[in-house]
């Protein structure tokens, strides 16, 4: 509702309220980063699908995460784009909504995928006899059925809380997309009962989430401790190194947004934040595990070369 009454049935997303001159070189800054992001994730997919080399447990979680990056950044970019490019910031109730909703599961999803991947990283360096008969196709897959079912419920239950509020004070919201912070600051009822399911919930996600890989990497740092040489510690080492660059980065902007409340917040520096775990986070990713990873190097080379000898025939 609104202060006169009327139901809400669009919301103004203010965005970054740059000057034009800013507001036009941002809207090319991410495109230039939508359209990496694309072309990175969607390669990844593609390379692990063809090359036979990477049909193992951690390559398929890896495809998972390059989908899920997609979608993720697919959800937000594109609308703030529309909004940077053409100043339209009007955005309908059910599309802000469903937006809403996409981002939580997607977010969600990434979070127990890593967590997922740790697990699997554990399997490898601890148990690698037991590897192949532990982390079979079917294990993967229903890890994998299991990440997003569980997502699924932080959505729904998340997105329930977040729409059943009346929101009375005014339509702008004051960001980019549709997120909880900002949503919350329209509310002209009481929000206390339905924040404490939300954060919960967000806490309950990244906190299991963040307990599955350190218990994980708790192990795997004792294996490698163990290991007699250096190379072999090296070695051992290098193939955990990608996902823990990549767990560093994700868990440690959604920790910063969400994991601190709702008071004495600025969503000035919310924005920022949000930028980099929407924008440059999913871009990043396939740059992480390709430059550090043997495999995937030689398997690019392969379709690069690949290419090209096509091309001259």
């Amino acid at each position: 509702m609104m202060e006169n009454g009327t139901v809400v049935t669009e919301f103004v997303l203010l965005g970054f309220q740059l000057p034009a001159e800013l507001q036009m070189g941002l809207f090319f800054v991410f495109l230039v980063l939508y359209f990496i992001t694309m072309v990175g994730n969607l390669g990844m997919i593609v390379l692990i699908q063809r090359d036979p080399r990477l049909q193992t447990p951690m390559y398929f979680f890896l495809r998972h995460l390059s989908l899920l990056d997609v979608c993720y950044s697919s959800v937000i970019v594109p609308q703030s784009l529309e909004t940077l490019g053409t100043n339209k910031m009007a955005i309908t109730y059910e599309r802000c909504a469903t937006q809403f909703f996409f981002f939580t599961l997607c977010a969600s999803t990434e979070c127990f995928l890593l967590a997922v991947m740790a697990y699997d990283r554990y399997v490898a360096v601890c148990n690698p006899l037991l590897y192949v008969t532990a982390m079979t196709p079917q294990t993967c897959l229903g890890l994998v059925a299991g990440a997003y079912a569980g997502a699924m419920v932080n959505a729904v239950i998340r997105t329930g809380c977040t729409f059943s509020i009346s929101f009375c004070k005014c339509n702008h919201v004051d960001f980019f997309f549709c997120d909880l912070p900002p949503l919350l600051k329209l509310a002209c009822s009481d929000t206390k009962s339905r924040e404490r399911v939300i954060y919960l919930l967000a806490f309950l996600v990244i906190t299991t989430s963040i307990s599955v890989i350190l218990i994980s990497y708790f192990f795997i740092i004792q294996a490698i401790l163990k290991i007699r040489t250096a190379g072999g510690k090296a070695k051992t080492f290098s193939t955990c190194a990608s996902h823990m660059i990549a767990v560093a980065l994700f868990f440690g902007t959604l920790m910063f947004i969400y994991l601190k409340g709702n008071m004495g917040k600025s969503l000035g520096e919310d924005k920022i934040v949000s930028v980099f775990y929407t924008v440059v986070i999913p871009m990043l990713n396939p740059v992480i595990y390709s430059l550090r990873n043997k495999e995937v190097k030689e398997a690019l080379k392969k379709a690069l070369n690949g290419m090209t000898v096509s091309q001259v025939d």
